[in-house]
């Protein structure tokens, strides 16, 4: 499936040069500062405090996120976890993505009761359903079905879902 993302198309130089009429300059510093404490933080209902209150992300509660997790500097606002989910250690999440001729943004909205494993970054536009199991070092380059079990660059499914077995943990 498509990732959702709008395109922006760029004459003249490559995309990441027009970055500052995009988003401000100073909205840039401001989140780079807090994304740096946040992923050093070892505190986490501060570092949800942080990203819900300094970046405008959607947290749930009880979310955790792994030391040196790095979520878009530029666009925090478009990210959004749900409630008792685990980001691992040194993900990336991003909500934008700058290229030669165009730059696109999208939404990223991962569930409740998801697993994310180290490593792993999430593309722009992308969607990951609850109770999904995301395994380390993946590239989410498409949306992913609640309950599955995916892994790997290119992203495959590496076990089917069950929704039995989430329905037994609730």
């Amino acid at each position: 499936m498509v990732r959702n993302v709008t395109r922006y198309p760029v004459e003249g130089h490559n995309s990441l040069w027009y970055i500052y009429r995009t988003v401000s300059p100073w909205k840039g510093v401001r989140n780079f500062i807090f994304i740096q404490i946040a992923r050093y933080c070892p505190i986490l209902p501060l570092k949800n405090w942080i990203y819900r209150r300094m970046l405008g992300m959607k947290v749930g509660k009880h979310t955790a996120f792994g030391l040196m997790a790095m979520v878009d500097v530029f666009f925090p606002e478009k990210i959004t976890v749900g409630e008792n989910s685990i980001i691992g250690y040194n993900t990336t999440i991003l909500a934008h993505e700058y290229l030669i001729k165009e730059y696109r943004l999208g939404e990223v909205v991962i569930g409740e009761n998801v697993l994310i494993g180290a490593n792993t970054t999430i593309l722009p536009g992308v969607t990951i359903g609850d109770w999904a199991v995301i395994a380390a070092g993946s590239v989410v380059h498409k949306n992913v079905a609640a309950g599955s079990f995916v892994g790997g660059n290119p992203l495959r499914e590496l076990r089917p879902s069950s929704t039995e077995e989430h329905a037994e943990q609730v």
